[in-house]
């Protein structure tokens, strides 16, 4: 579905991505991990239009022999090809209401009864959003706030959701719970691509998975391969061989 190829960005005068290539099938959760600093929340930034593409490329494959380069497209053209981010932080309009974040999500479509349907899903995949729906976005918990997050990801009906560092900040019993819904909506069929700090929950639920390091990537492989190679374990999971 997704494809990088040599692809290079930059941050000012810093080269952050050396020629990195990468791919995401479709119904995979495909995970990407490193260090702090490794590129891994610039790259999907590059992948969300949100900085500019120095060489290489990015292509998603819209099916039906139909491909398109998003590395040529603006932020509001990528969502309209159906790739989504989930931004690390979560950066919620703390202000605005469970119900207003979410219709916020959902912002390109003027399906407005199927619109009204995918609400009331939210509802069912967070029932605590659907208690809450009018209180303010701010005064939800980290947890809830994650749900939130991606609840309002799924208003815009991604083909490709990008999850940046959904367990950031969150106590251990609401990590279980959030990659547990991660892992409910794959099997739902939502493609995703998975950047996590928490190397460990994320290569257990991923089909596979690539190490970035200070800007290349320098292993791939299955979630559980990955999990089993003594440097992977040493370097990123503190475990021992």
């Amino acid at each position: 579905m997704l494809t990088l190829a040599e692809l290079v960005v930059e941050r000012g005068a810093t080269r952050v991505l050396h020629g990195i290539d990468l791919e995401v099938r479709s119904g995979e959760i495909v995970a990407l991990i490193g260090a702090n600093g490794a590129g891994k929340t610039t790259t999907l930034h590059a992948i969300s239009a949100l900085l500019p593409v120095r060489g290489g490329r990015i292509t998603l494959d819209l099916g039906e022999g139909t491909a398109k380069r998003l590395d040529r497209m603006s932020p509001a053209e990528v969502v309209a090809c159906g790739v989504v981010q989930c931004p690390e932080g979560r950066q919620l309009f703390a202000s605005l209401t469970v119900l207003e974040n979410l219709l916020l999500g959902a912002y390109r479509r003027d399906d407005r009864e199927a619109v009204k349907r995918d609400l009331a899903r939210m509802s069912e995949l967070f029932p605590v959003l659907g208690e809450r729906r009018n209180q303010s976005a701010g005064s939800l918990s980290g947890g809830e706030q994650m749900m939130l997050a991606i609840a309002r990801a799924l208003m815009a009906r991604p083909r490709l959701l990008l999850l940046d560092e959904p367990s950031l900040g969150l106590a251990p019993q609401m990590v279980d719970r959030i990659f547990e819904t991660i892992l409910a909506l794959n099997r739902e069929g939502v493609t995703m691509l998975l950047v996590e700090q928490n190397a460990l929950a994320a290569l257990e639920i991923a089909d596979r998975a690539y190490v970035l390091e200070t800007g290349r990537i320098v292993q791939s492989g299955t979630g559980a391969a990955l999990l089993d190679d003594p440097a992977v374990r040493a370097a990123y999971l503190g475990l021992g061989a």
